[in-house]
């Protein structure tokens, strides 16, 4: 098994021909990698965010920053700086330890899973994913699925098109829709 890490060092030569490349500054790189969930709305809204807090941390190993919420919705009885959801961003060693375990851990373990879709990168070559399950990353206990949430991965690339950042993460190892 290869690693990300691995994987990134090779880009260079592996899409040299296809784009161009005459410096190995010009390949994409990762930069960084955030992870973000939403607490919702609950009855016991203290005792949830505790919970997601407390599984982000596990998956991704440091503890996430509490986020707040942007506007006041009288609707959703939210007023402005509640907490709305955790976020987490991770660069260098465990950003690479983190997308070795999602690609060769957690994905094989998601239900129905066919690939992700291309759709996902943005025109700037940012690639994000949605997980419907926490619950795919070994850290979980599985004992506790009445708390089940679901996940944003955002992985940050130097790609400056489309094209480039499809070709790279493809070379990454991100299992895409064929």
């Amino acid at each position: 098994m290869i690693s990300t890490k691995q994987n990134e060092k090779t880009a260079f030569k592996a899409l040299q021909a296809r784009f161009g490349y005459t410096n190995a500054m010009e390949a994409p790189r990762l930069v960084k990698i955030a992870v973000s969930a939403g607490t919702g709305s609950a009855k016991d809204k203290k005792q949830r965010n505790e919970v997601v807090a407390s599984r982000l941390a596990k998956i991704t190993g440091q503890k996430p920053a509490l986020r707040g919420a942007k506007k006041s919705i009288a609707t959703f009885k939210l007023r402005e700086g509640d907490p709305v959801g955790y976020m987490v961003t991770m660069r260098g060693a465990r950003m690479y330890a983190f997308l070795d375990k999602l690609f060769n851990i957690a994905v094989p373990r998601m239900r129905d899973f066919r690939g992700f879709v291309k759709t996902g990168i943005d025109a700037v070559g940012n690639l994000t994913l949605g997980i419907k399950e926490h619950v795919i990353f070994p850290e979980t206990s599985d004992e506790d699925l009445k708390d089940v949430f679901g996940l944003a991965i955002t992985i940050v690339t130097t790609a400056k098109k489309k094209e480039e950042a499809t070709a790279f993460l493809e070379h990454l190892g991100v299992p895409f829709k064929k």
